[in-house]
């Protein structure tokens, strides 16, 4: 597995601590896919309700802070496919 998905997935995980009442797939380029549901947080490419797709730099500044999620997705830098209302909680969980 690739380095950004073991780091991405840590993060996420402390980020989320509480869970989260959906299930979302983060999709970096060139790296892999991770999913977040019920279960936690784990390397993964299975269906979701929210597909979020980025590079792996948006990823790292989205997750250590530096970049607001939503400001992200304005920008164009991260792609949304799927329910809207799910990435707004997770970008809010994130955020």
């Amino acid at each position: 597995m690739s380095q950004v998905i073991d780091a991405a997935v840590a993060a996420l995980s402390a980020k989320l601590d509480g869970g989260f009442d959906g299930s979302a797939k983060f999709v970096i380029e060139d790296e892999g896919a991770i999913m977040v549901d019920g279960g936690g947080v784990r390397a993964g490419d299975e269906d979701a309700d929210v597909t979020l797709t980025a590079d792996a730099a948006t990823f790292q500044d989205i997750l250590a802070g530096d970049l607001n999620p939503t400001a992200a997705f304005m920008g164009g830098r991260l792609k949304i496919d799927g329910d809207m209302g799910q990435a707004m909680k997770l970008g809010g969980a994130l955020g």
